[in-house]
């Protein structure tokens, strides 16, 4: 049960950070400020997905999902689609 508490705080952080992004992508216009504030978030958002398919393959694998670390920003953001 508490494996599930870890990945619905992620969730709930996502949500949280899905909800800022949306918010400045609906401003006429972003200051450098907040131009920062939104690659900061799509970094934050790219790091914590990757953090939940990690725990995801770690449990597919019969593992524990407690191994998974938040990787840093240039490894998830340097992916291939």
């Amino acid at each position: 049960m508490a494996e599930n508490n870890v990945d619905s705080s992620v969730l709930d952080h996502i949500q949280e950070l899905a909800s800022e992004e949306h918010h400045l992508y609906n401003q006429d216009s972003l200051s450098e400020e907040d131009d920062r504030r939104l690659h900061a978030i799509q970094t934050q958002l790219d790091q914590c997905w990757d953090f939940l398919r990690q725990r995801q393959a770690l449990r597919d694998a019969g593992k524990d999902p407690r191994q998974a670390r938040v990787r840093p920003p240039g490894i998830v953001e340097n992916y291939e689609q």
